[in-house]
C-alpha cells in the first residue's frame, strides 16, 4: 500500500495552520475540479486533494495522522504498524458512497470519511457523533471475563477553540467470550449531543495482547506443544497446559512435527466454545555428552533412515 504525504499533496509545510491548509485547498480544487480543469489526472488528483484535505482539516485526523507518520518513509509499501491507535479516539463511519471517493490508504486507517462541519454549526436537535477506540486485553479476560479500567486519549477544543489532547478513563466490563476484532459498546460515552440531543456511543475494537502459549484464531486458540522423537514415534501421555488447567493428552504413535491435537470446548467460551488445537513440535536432545552422542551414532547405525529420500537425493 502506498504511504499518502498528505502535507506535500496540499502543497503547505506540517506545521500549517488552519487558514493555510484551507487556501492551499481551495486553489488546488480550482486547478484540479474535473468540470473545469484540463489536466488529464485531474479526477484522480481531486480526489487526493480532497482526501489531504478531509484529514488535515480535522484535528482528530491530523493528530492520529502525525502520530502515525512520525518516522515513516514515504519510499516503498506501507502498511499501519499494529498498535498505532490502540487507546486513540476518533471518529469513523461514512455516507453511502463516500468509501470509492477515498483511498485504500485512508480506509486502512479511518475506515471511511468522517462526517464533520457545519452540521453542529446549525441551531437543531441531532444525535452525537460515535468514537472508536482500539484496546488490547490480555487473554485471560476474554476467557473469563473482567472489568477494567481503560485509559482513551482525544482531542478536544477549548472555550478558545484551540484543540487539545484530553485523556480519560473508563471502567470497562469486558464480557467473557469476546474474540478479538470484535466491538464492545459504550452506550453515551461519544460526542455530546447538537441542541439538547441525546450523546453519541463509543466502540471499542478489541485487540489480544500477545501471549506466551496461546494464539487465538476466531473463538479457537492454538498452542505449540514440545514433544520428544521417542514420544511421536511410540505415542505417549503427556501433560499440556489449556486455558482450564493441566490436562493429559495421548500423542497417537507415528504423529509427524506439526500434527495438531484439537481439545474440544477448551478455547474461547461462546456457544458454541472455540477448541484448543496443540500444534506438536519435535524436540531433539542435546548431543551435549558422550554418552548422547554414542546413542546418536547407534541411531545412524541401525535406522535405516535418510529424511531426503523424497527429494531424490
Amino acid at each position: 500500500m502506498e504511504f499518502k504525504d498528505y502535507y506535500s499533496i496540499l502543497g503547505v509545510e506540517r506545521g500549517a495552520s488552519e487558514d493555510e491548509i484551507r487556501r492551499a485547498y481551495r486553489k488546488l480544487a480550482r486547478k484540479y475540479h474535473p468540470d473545469v480543469s484540463k489536466e488529464s489526472d485531474a479526477e484522480v488528483r481531486m480526489r487526493d486533494v480532497n482526501e489531504a484535505y478531509d484529514v488535515l482539516r480535522d484535528s482528530e485526523k491530523r493528530l492520529a495522522y502525525d502520530n502515525l507518520a512520525a518516522g515513516v518513509s514515504p519510499d516503498g509499501g506501507f502498511q499501519p504498524p499494529p498498535g498505532w491507535d490502540e487507546g486513540f479516539e476518533f471518529h469513523r463511519g461514512a455516507a453511502p458512497g463516500d468509501e470509492a471517493q477515498f483511498s485504500e490508504f485512508f480506509s486502512s486507517l479511518f475506515g471511511g470519511r468522517g462526517q464533520r462541519g457545519g452540521a453542529r454549526q446549525q441551531d437543531f436537535r441531532a444525535r452525537g457523533d460515535d468514537h472508536h477506540a482500539a484496546i488490547e486485553i490480555d487473554l485471560e479476560d476474554a476467557l473469563k471475563g473482567a472489568t477494567r479500567d481503560i485509559s482513551l486519549r482525544a482531542m478536544q477544543m477549548d472555550d478558545q477553540g484551540h484543540p487539545h489532547m484530553q485523556t480519560r478513563t473508563l471502567n470497562v466490563r469486558i464480557p467473557a467470550g469476546v474474540r478479538e476484532g470484535q466491538f464492545i459498546r459504550l452506550a453515551g460515552q461519544g460526542m455530546p449531543g447538537y441542541g439538547g440531543g441525546e450523546s453519541g456511543d463509543l466502540y471499542l475494537e478489541v485487540r489480544f495482547k500477545p501471549h506466551p502459549h496461546y494464539r487465538a484464531e476466531g473463538r479457537d486458540l492454538y498452542m505449540t506443544l514440545p514433544v520428544a522423537p521417542w514420544e511421536a514415534a511410540l505415542g505417549a501421555q503427556v501433560n499440556a497446559p489449556t486455558p482450564g488447567g493441566t490436562v493429559e493428552v495421548s500423542i497417537p504413535p507415528g504423529s509427524g512435527n506439526g500434527r495438531k491435537l484439537r481439545l474440544r470446548g477448551r478455547g474461547i467460551p461462546g456457544d458454541p466454545p472455540g477448541d484448543l488445537y496443540l500444534v506438536l513440535d519435535l524436540v531433539l536432545p542435546p548431543a551435549d555428552s558422550d554418552a548422547a552422542r554414542d546413542i546418536y551414532r547407534k541411531m545412524q547405525q541401525d535406522l535405516p533412515f535418510n529424511p531426503r529420500r523424497h527429494l531424490g537425493v
